[in-house]
């Protein structure tokens, strides 16, 4: 009997074996896709935006042949090209060495200066600049010293210290070796600290003037941990040996830089260092700003660990400081949605968002720290505050999960008076809505669509809401013909039973509902956001990530492949987020794995009968491994891009705020890294060797206990590819073909080509 279950595996084997391979113009096509479609659509518009004065707009819009920019008027109402493209593409690739022709610029957005003679705009990580005539394109240089994920000052950098002048004139302040000097207006020395040194600085551009010139603020430094990151450049470009990079890069627990206010009076002389009682274990000073009538200064106060947010307000006379808002939680205190801004007009007090009640919401304080009223309430969240009217006590801003029966991530807009009445909202159509407003917010710009609604956008008039004009309606006419089909949403319960978990589903071109298709599900579940798309916007890369059509591609193979929004994922209620609370491994697998129960149970063309694939990058590069290690049952063939295995290796900034300080056991439980005997699965681990964003070492780590546990893997490293290899730069066919590949052979069990034997000049794409 086991001699004869032996021969049947064998047989099984030889007949695996013996089957064709995949069509090589089958993946090229899938690897195709992106370019062939991206042109495709006409009048879709992207990034409106509103001139600094006036009613004057622009914004890209997709023509024959790619992109271009149109600029408009509220009055005008007819567009014309933004600048020469001819003319910006010459100048840029001359500056960059890279070719770009007028209709594919590598921006989305731009904002004009000098009177519409220079545009500027980020590419590849940094400002740019380019004169309209096209006689230059040039990087703008930084003028401020960087600091490593916002909280250790990069002291390899001298920081940018001007002399400062006092709004009246009348004197001038200057950090000279690591001490304050104010001088007057003769020239002549008028103070001087000589307490500062390496180790204990005076910063220079901290330094802020009162409005009255009266006094002075400025941040005494204790540097934090100088952690330096070496990565080996083992292939360059230009020489046969190696390079050496190195780049700060502060991890969870190690020193931050400690931000001590001192308060420099003028009629004195005297400099005051602040008591700091109320603020002795900083992960952050920030927002710090001077009253309009000098009276003082405030800022914010996150204590290590994410868990005590605190509103200081320091007197300019005593240099007494004091506690407006004390904010407490057991979980965290998201800081990547906090909302803080004083009322500087009228000196009434400020706005503040908290989730106190469940949900993120707004609320009305007075200038002495009394809470006034809770503006914002609901089982429903403020996504982002746009505008403050003081003078009318209005604020406009963003919200999901209001309008009910409509997907809740959907933002809308609304404006609300301060006391919490006249909610209005400035959108109705079912969709996810980008707003953008005229500087006098008399106007603004709808950009609306769904997943399965092509771009609209109109000009409304904001007092009423009126439609002005239409500006734009996408055309995918030409694009569906090429054979996109939009994705399609799908809800199931979560793991209480009750609450919606929202995904999308997309199946192959050539689906037939009378198969049934293996599944893979594209995963991120970073705790900052939600990542599902609710626009039309499937291309990827312009705006980020993979998007629709990497998962068309992916399907086009013979794949179902989902994205879903888990618990621990950002913009629901608090409960829904506070998952993620030092559990990153937890990755909401719970809710996924019910929600793909649930689609096998509806579809029966969905087929989670041997598995589900899986595949991610950074966060989901971690969760991909997860899924593997802690839900073998479900997840058996994974692939992992620059993953985050062990969160005591990443950043600080953002793996302190979910899996909080000081750093223990928690981050152990977490690591994928400490479980790697654990694999069950088959995992294909991609990794840029220059990953900036995560510590390549990580993914070593990763390999080395992998090596240890005598588990099988495949790793492709990328000499020189960065944290987005793979998705938006770098050898991107090559590593996606060897996704495909990966599924194919392990979900679909179906032989790959030979692609050392072929010649993939003349595969049809």
């Amino acid at each position: 009997m086991k001699l004869s279950g032996y021969c049947s595996g064998l047989l099984l084997l030889a007949n695996v074996g013996l089957q064709a391979a995949v069509k090589p113009e089958l993946i090229e096509q899938s690897l195709s896709l992106r370019d062939n479609w991206m042109h495709l659509t006409r009048d879709l518009m992207l990034e409106p935006q509103w001139a600094a004065q006036g009613h004057s707009f622009h914004y890209k819009l997709s023509v024959e042949g790619g992109f271009m920019f149109f600029k408009d008027s509220v009055e005008a109402a007819s567009p014309e090209a933004a600048f020469d493209h001819q003319r910006i593409s010459a100048a840029l690739s001359q500056a960059t060495g890279h070719t770009y022709s007028a209709l594919q610029l590598p921006f989305d957005s731009f904002s004009y200066s000098e009177n519409e003679q220079q545009i500027r705009f980020f590419y590849n990580g940094e400002r740019w600049q380019c004169q309209t005539d096209g006689r230059l394109c040039e990087a703008l240089a930084r003028n401020t010293r960087p600091k490593a994920f916002g909280v250790v000052r990069d002291l390899r950098v001298d920081a940018y210290n001007p002399e400062r002048k006092s709004p009246d004139g009348r004197y001038t302040v200057q950090v000279v070796e690591h001490n304050l000097i104010i001088t007057d207006a003769s020239g002549k020395l008028y103070f001087h600290t000589r307490d500062g040194k390496a180790e204990h600085f005076y910063d220079p551009e901290s330094v802020q003037w009162a409005p009255d010139s009266s006094a002075l603020l400025v941040m005494k430094v204790i540097p934090g941990e100088a952690r330096l990151v070496n990565r080996v450049l083992a292939a360059p470009d230009d020489q046969l040996e190696p390079k050496t990079l190195t780049q700060l890069y502060p991890k969870p627990g190690d020193a931050v830089d400690i931000d001590q206010p001192v308060l420099v009076q003028l009629d004195t002389a005297q400099a005051h260092v602040i008591d700091n009682q109320l603020f002795s274990q900083p992960y952050m000073l920030d927002s710090v700003r001077w009253q309009p009538d000098s009276s003082g200064f405030v800022f914010r106060y996150t204590e290590r660990g994410h868990q005590l947010v605190r509103i200081i307000a320091v007197n300019a006379k005593t240099a007494k400081a004091n506690a407006l808002l004390t904010e407490r939680t057991e979980t965290f205190i998201n800081q990547w949605g906090a909302f803080f801004q004083p009322l500087q007009g009228t000196g009434e007090g400020f706005i503040w968002l908290s989730e106190r009640d469940g949900w993120a919401h707004l609320y009305l304080y007075a200038a002495d720290g009394t809470l006034k009223n809770q503006i914002t309430k609901g089982d429903w969240r403020v996504r982002r505050v746009v505008h403050i009217d003081e003078a009318n006590k209005q604020l406009w801003f963003a919200a999901s999960g209001i309008n009910a029966g409509q997907d809740p991530y959907f933002e809308h807009y609304y404006r609300i008076n301060f006391d919490g009445s006249g909610l209005t909202a400035l959108t109705s159509a079912d969709a996810q809505h980008q707003v953008s407003f005229s500087a006098d917010m008399q106007y603004y710009i709808d950009l609306y669509s769904r997943v399965n609604l092509p771009n609209v956008a109109e000009l409304r008039r904001s007092s009423d809401g009126k439609l002005v004009r239409k500006l734009a309606q996408a055309d995918i006419s030409r694009l569906s013909k090429a054979g996109f089909k939009s994705p399609e949403p799908f809800v199931a319960k979560g793991r209480d039973g009750k609450t919606d978990i929202w995904g999308l589903i997309v199946t192959p071109r050539n689906y037939d509902a009378k198969k049934r298709y293996p599944v893979i599900e594209n995963i991120y579940a970073g705790p900052h956001d939600s990542f599902v798309p609710k626009s039309f916007w499937p291309f990827g890369f312009h705006s980020g990530g993979d998007k629709v059509i990497g998962m068309q591609a992916l399907a086009d193979l013979g794949f179902i492949v989902v994205q879903i929004d888990g618990m621990g994922t950002a913009n629901r209620s608090k409960a829904f987020h506070d998952v993620a609370w030092q559990n990153l491994a937890d990755s909401g697998f719970p809710d996924r794995i019910l929600w793909h129960k649930a689609a096998a149970k509806r579809f029966r063309w969905y087929d989670i009968s041997n598995g589900v694939g899986i595949y991610g990058a950074s966060a989901g590069g971690q969760s991909t491994v997860a899924a593997l290690l802690f839900h073998p049952e479900i997840y058996r063939v994974g692939v992992a891009f620059a993953g985050c295995y062990d969160n005591r290796m990443d950043k600080i900034s953002w793996n302190e705020q979910w899996m909080g300080y000081p750093v223990g056991e928690q981050y152990a439980a977490s690591s994928v890294t400490e479980h790697a005997a654990l694999l069950q699965g088959q995992l294909l681990i991609i990794n840029g060797e220059q990953d900036s964003n995560v510590d390549p070492a990580s993914t070593m780590q990763l390999v080395n206990a992998l090596i240890k546990a005598d588990k099988d893997f495949d790793l492709l490293v990328v000499p020189g590819g960065e944290h987005s290899v793979g998705r938006s730069s770098g050898p991107i066919r090559y590593v996606q073909r060897r996704q495909f590949d990966f599924f194919l052979r392990h979900l679909q069990k179906q032989p790959t080509p030979d692609w050392n034997r072929l010649n993939m000049k003349t595969l049809p794409r």
